[in-house]
């Protein structure tokens, strides 16, 4: 019987690549015989955000559209017009806190909310470096406790983020990796690294990780061999 593989996710929920990797991560969410944690890596939060001017603008636009290309992700005109033409800042911040507000109060919905988050400002627009528009988008998907703690983030839920992106960024310096998305996938024997190339070249990945593991699957390149 094949025991079930484990993969972290590296990401953040700024990320436009990461955004047009979400309906891999839902495929891999799904698969019976994966496990999937997410580790948001804070890259566009606290000395990573950066403010939105008309030249970084004009740079994510062209960037998001190679995207949506490759990946089928929308990229509408309302996020054009209302998140990259408004200005402000490119800061996670407040999206990985919220979605660390699901880790603890439904950690089995955090897929879902990432990509609530990720269509609320790519889709519809919306500004979700906002506290108030994050508790109203997971408000909106039935995750009432998790903006209840993002209302009044208390002691618990800042360590408990701190932690998550400690672990992450530790994560990167191990493999290393410098940049998201990225998947580390544990078979029990192996600890794999899966660049962002890897994750948008191959069609057949979800089913080779749900079926033969990493090692039988010809992914060891990239593999760290678990130590006791």
């Amino acid at each position: 019987m094949i025991g079930k593989t484990h993969i972290t996710y590296l990401f953040d929920p700024l990320c436009g690549w990461c955004y047009g990797a979400s309906p891999l991560l839902a495929q891999l969410a799904a698969a019976p015989n994966l496990t999937i944690t997410l580790a948001p890596t804070g890259l566009f939060s606290d000395s990573g955000a950066r403010s939105m001017d008309e030249q970084f603008a004009a740079f994510a636009w062209s960037n998001d559209q190679r995207i949506g290309s490759l990946t089928g992700q929308r990229f509408t005109d309302a996020y054009r017009s209302q998140v990259l033409a408004k200005g402000g800042m490119l800061d996670s911040g407040p999206a990985t806190l919220a979605l660390t507000a699901v880790a603890l109060t439904a950690a089995e919905h955090e897929v879902d909310a990432l990509r609530s988050i990720q269509e609320a400002r790519y889709v519809s627009g919306r500004d979700v470096t906002d506290m108030s528009e994050l508790q109203n988008v997971l408000a909106s998907v039935g995750l009432g406790a998790a903006a209840s703690r993002l209302a009044s983030p208390d002691s618990d839920l800042l360590a408990a983020n701190r932690e998550r992106m400690a672990s992450a960024r530790a994560l990167m310096r191990e493999f290393p990796v410098n940049g998201v998305p990225g998947l580390i996938v544990d078979d029990g024997a192996h600890r794999t690294l899966l660049k962002a190339q890897d994750l948008f070249n191959d069609s057949d990945l979800v089913a080779r990780l749900s079926n033969t593991g990493v090692s039988s699957a010809g992914l060891a390149r990239n593999s760290h061999p678990m130590k006791g």
